[in-house]
This record gives C-alpha cells, structure tokens and sequence, in this order.
C-alpha cells in the first residue's frame, strides 16, 4: 500500500465496494491554489481535476475550523458546475468524505451512476479505510524524505565542495581519509540525484544548503 500503485488499487477496490466509479484522495495542508499538488491519487478526467481545485478551495474557504471536525465522516455532495463535463452515465453530483490522519485532513472524493444510490453508513466504513491506506502512503513519504536527507558530515563536504576544495584537502581539513571523503561525496550525489560535483553544487545553491 506504500507505493503510488498500491494506494490507487486501494482506493480503486473501496470505490467498487461502494458503488462508485472514479475517485479522487486529496489533501488539505496543501494550496490548491498552486496547481494539482493537493491530489494525492486519482482516476478522475484530468480536466475535471484541473477545475476541481478552484472549487475545493472555495469550498473549504467557507466553513471554519470547528465545522471541518464536526464533518469528519460526514458524507456530503456537491453538484459540478454545469460547464463541466462528465463522462456518460455519471451524475452531476460527487460525493466527498473527510477524514484526518494524524494532523493532515483528507477528503476521499467520489463519482458515480446517476441511477445509484451511495449507502452513508458504506460511504463511512470506506473513508475509515481509505485513512488506513493513506497513513501508509504518509509513512512511506515522511521516510523517503528522512532518506534524503543529508547528514551534518555530508552538507561539510557539500560545502567544501562548494569552495573548489579536492578531496585531499577536505580529507585534510576534516581529518579523515580520503576513501571516506569520496564515500560522502557519493552519498550526498545519491540523496540529491546528481551525477558530478558541479550539478551537487548547482543543487546545493538551489536549496540554500550552503
């Protein structure tokens, strides 16, 4: 369930299990001002998330922070607006369910026929089980990051780097062999993604790491 796959075949068989026929998983403590960072995972017409970001901001804009609590759980739908279009057979109206893991608020949002009728007390069970999927998918991000990130020793020879410095010289300065100067060196281009010292330092500049 960690990867990208595992969380849309997730997401994909609770959709199925309600009666639903797209889904979408977004995220509250990012900007759907800035793009399509706020969707997590989704099946939806592209063209229809693209618009979606606009209405969701608008949408949250609108209740306070107490509101949001008390809508945990809570099945609500909302009508697309009429210039939005859908494929065949699918209703006007989407469904959306929020829930939070740990701090970070989710909303699991869902197209279906028009001729079906969603169950709250289903809509519910999944949402519950959609937060069990995307706690998975939260820990498998927050340990990628810890993975990249450089160590204390790895930014030191970052920054000699940086100063036009051999890895004699950072040997000697640091007091260590030269063998393990290059083995930081290889890590700090493994964690960033680069191929020479030149893109490591172009990539240090870039994120203000020296």
């Amino acid at each position: 369930m960690a990867s990208g796959a595992g969380l849309g075949n997730g997401l994909a068989a609770l959709t199925e299990y309600v009666g639903a026929t797209h889904y979408l998983l977004a995220r509250h403590d990012v900007s759907q001002d800035g793009g399509l960072d706020f969707v997590v995972c989704s099946d939806w017409p592209f063209d229809i998330v693209r618009r979606l970001s606009g209405i969701i901001a608008g949408l949250h804009a609108k209740i306070t922070e107490l509101e949001k609590c008390l809508a945990q759980l809570q099945p609500a739908f909302h009508t697309m607006p009429d210039d939005i279009g859908l494929p065949r057979g699918v209703s006007r109206s989407y469904c959306a369910v929020t829930f939070s893991v740990g701090r970070t608020r989710f909303s699991l949002m869902l197209l279906f026929p028009e001729d079906v009728i969603l169950s709250q007390e289903s809509l519910r069970d999944i949402a519950v089980l959609a937060g069990y999927v995307a706690s998975h998918k939260i820990k498998a991000d927050v340990r990628h990051d810890r993975e990249c990130e450089l160590t204390e020793r790895e930014l030191e020879c970052l920054f000699w780097i940086a100063e036009g410095k051999t890895s004699d010289e950072i040997a000697v300065i640091l007091g260590i062999s030269r063998n393990t100067i290059n083995n930081y060196i290889t890590s700090v281009m493994r964690k960033t993604a680069t191929r020479t010292r030149s893109e490591a330092i172009a990539h240090a500049v870039r994120n203000n790491l020296v």
